[in-house]
């Protein structure tokens, strides 16, 4: 197995930093490495931002409730960007109304995220530790109005980086069986017993980890969280539309 491949499986979200700063190199690296992400129709149609002012870090963490995005030694967001590509378009006499669709929109987010994980595996090739930041979707109004975000450009995902204080255990994945599938997607029936394994694997990494121990399977964990949506993300699709973004 190479090194590439070793490094990957042993992936583990970091959220507890040392105070050792990041150096400018290495981001820029890092934002290199994005930059060579496949990227649909080569129409490049993300941006990356750097948050380095503190309070911004500290609003950030309010928003996604999170206190270690404050503390992180470096904080990355990732946007679906159309504004650019608009821009492009409308200074060569044409029409921007397409980059309001749902589609122009869609390939954004996908570029943005496509690069977000080429930046956490270069950032785990360099001794960093990283965890991705979904969170910051819960007040998109929010983070676009501090970002001093213009239309067509939208937030899609954070990254939060450092040097690591920590070494969390690693969670168990799913079994192959049930996220691995030719040709067909199969009707699940009975899938509690096919998770009865898997569940017990789950209780155990939970209850033998060294923070936040408890005593969870797979199934409740799914269940519960089915039962928890923050009251940002019920209005996720107007917030976007506003940015001029996914509105046909």
């Amino acid at each position: 197995m190479n090194p590439v491949i070793e490094g990957q499986l042993q992936h583990r979200s970091i959220r507890k930093f040392t105070d050792q700063a990041v150096s400018k190199e290495i981001i820029s690296t890092l934002v290199e490495v994005a930059q060579h992400t496949a990227t649909s129709n080569y129409a490049q149609s993300y941006s990356i931002m750097s948050i380095t002012d503190v309070e911004k870090k500290k609003k950030i963490a309010e928003i996604g409730g999170q206190p270690y995005i404050a503390e992180s030694g470096h904080l990355f967001i990732l946007l679906s960007d159309q504004s650019r590509n608009a821009t492009i378009v409308e200074e060569a006499g044409e029409s921007s109304e397409v980059f309001e669709s749902f589609d122009k929109f869609f390939i954004g987010a996908t570029d943005a995220i496509l690069a977000a994980q080429n930046i956490v595996v270069a950032a785990e090739s360099l001794g960093l530790g990283t965890v991705l930041l979904g969170s910051i979707l819960n007040q998109v109004d929010q983070l676009s109005e501090l970002l001093d975000l213009p239309k067509f450009v939208v937030p899609v995902l954070g990254i939060a980086l450092g040097y690591p204080d920590q070494e969390p255990q690693m969670k168990p994945r799913l079994p192959e069986k049930l996220i691995h599938f030719e040709n067909s997607y199969p009707r699940w029936e009975n899938v509690s017993q096919q998770l009865e394994e898997y569940d017990g694997t789950v209780t155990s990494y939970y209850s033998a980890r060294d923070s936040n121990k408890r005593i969870e399977t797979f199934a409740q964990m799914i269940t519960q969280w089915s039962q928890l949506t923050h009251p940002g993300r019920l209005k996720m699709l107007e917030n976007i539309q506003k940015q001029g973004l996914a509105k046909f």
